[in-house]
């Protein structure tokens, strides 16, 4: 009996563990249950935050994009003339207009840039201008210039987005939020290296002088090609001063469009890309050596004729002054086709003084200063400056068949941006820049 009495014990005891573990399973099943209700709006919530979070930083990013097209259309137009900051506003509304379908429409959740759909508004204010790029990052209203001194421009865009999981909240009640973005742009240091820009060549008239190399502002000088001996050519009227130029070498030999060098010259002299991407053929350098172009050596003043090529050089200046191709001009191969790319500048008057000008900036030649001009030797680039275009006395265009290669043009400094180049690796107190993005 003993022995049966130990066994019924443990028996009796297994039995009374094995009926407990049915309310602690319980238990255990209630908790997790109870986690899993707390957990999951978490988890929906934080998923919500996060999408959220992703739409506004996508709305900020894309307002921002406008901001930043907005600031360097317009910056692009500061020429340093009194119509400059009329030109560059409208350059800059233009960047996100959505009526003729030529706008960026740059939009955020469907919200176009400066445009109000349904409860969504957002604001494009005119943009500021600035003579300084520290008053422009600055954002001192009491320093914006406008015209002729305005160097430097803001764009200020606000914009409202839209809220789905935070509208939620005691704070987002109305289901949006605002969201601004800003930009600075302007013209960047005097450039080292500057692409683009128009193969003349002349010579200072004081090395010395670093700001205008002894140019006179709004002076109008008497562009003739270079040539020896007699007749000396005659000043052009009305020029008041003679300065000789030559055609530096541009010849791109690999060039799978437009191959002919009297269309190349064309087209460099129209205000046309270049047809290489090297920089050798593409750019100029400060104190780079450059070579005149073979074929447009200068002759004999008294052949009374310039070389074809720069005869062509001639007719791609004119066409920033008419659409319609002159008679002298028929030879320079693919014209009839060369001659529709380049619109015309919308102002061909002639001016005494520069900021009266109110054109695009067609009329800008920017052209290497070198230190002798020379069809012999080798011609050290020290700089590079900006003359306006002057149409023939009383008309407007430029006479293509000159026999000296004459044209009139006003020296302005280094007011306008170059398209493209570098700022880096010299050492210049003055010049033209390009427009880069400050802030």
């Amino acid at each position: 009996m003993g022995t049966r009495f130990r066994n019924s014990v443990p028996t009796g005891g297994s039995a009374e563990r094995e009926g407990a573990r049915p309310p602690r399973d319980a238990e255990r099943g209630a908790t997790a249950v109870q986690m899993l209700v707390i957990l999951v709006p978490v988890a929906f919530g934080l998923i919500g935050f996060a999408v959220d979070l992703g739409m506004l930083y996508s709305a900020k990013s894309e307002l921002q994009a406008a901001a930043n097209a907005m600031a360097l259309a317009a910056a692009q137009r500061l020429i340093g003339t009194d119509a400059a900051t009329g030109a560059a506003t409208l350059a800059s509304q233009n960047t996100i207009e959505t009526g003729t379908g030529f706008g960026n429409r740059y939009n955020f959740n469907a919200n176009p840039v400066g445009k109000t759909t349904g409860n969504l508004t957002s604001v494009a204010p005119e943009p500021s201008f600035y003579a300084a790029v520290a008053d422009a990052s600055g954002g001192d209203s009491s320093t914006t210039v406008g015209g002729s001194a305005a160097r430097h421009v803001t764009v200020n865009l606000t914009g409202e987005a839209s809220l789905l999981f935070w509208s939620f909240l005691p704070l987002a009640t109305e289901r949006k939020t605002t969201i601004a973005a800003r930009a600075v742009a302007g013209i960047s240091a005097p450039l080292c290296t500057a692409c683009g820009i128009e193969p003349y060549a002349i010579a200072a008239a004081d090395a010395a002088d670093p700001v205008n190399f002894g140019f006179v502002p709004n002076v109008k000088y008497s562009f003739t090609y270079l040539c020896s001996g007699n007749p000396t050519p005659t000043i052009l009227a009305p020029a008041v001063q003679r300065v000789d130029y030559l055609l530096l070498n541009r010849l791109d030999p690999n060039a799978l469009i437009f191959t002919d060098e009297s269309s190349q010259v064309y087209r460099d002299l129209a205000g046309g890309l270049p047809g290489s991407t090297i920089t050798t053929q593409a750019c100029f350098t400060v104190n780079n050596p450059e070579l005149v172009w073979a074929n447009a050596l200068p002759g004999a003043c008294n052949a009374l004729r310039v070389q074809p090529l720069v005869t062509a050089s001639l007719c791609g200046l004119d066409t920033r002054f008419e659409s319609t191709t002159s008679a002298s001009c028929t030879g320079i191969a693919e014209v009839d086709t060369l001659a529709t790319i380049f619109p015309p500048d919308p102002d061909v008057v002639d001016y005494d003084i520069y900021t009266d000008y109110t054109g695009t900036g067609r009329r800008i030649i920017t052209i290497p200063i070198v230190d002798v001009l020379t069809a012999t030797n080798t011609m050290t680039v020290l700089g590079f400056r900006q003359f306006l275009l002057s149409p023939t006395l009383g008309g407007t265009n430029i006479s293509t068949n000159d026999t000296f290669g004459r044209f009139v043009a006003m020296y302005i400094g280094s007011v306008a941006p170059v398209r493209q180049g570098r700022f880096n690796g010299c050492q210049q107190a003055a010049g033209p820049g390009k427009v880069v993005l400050h802030q």
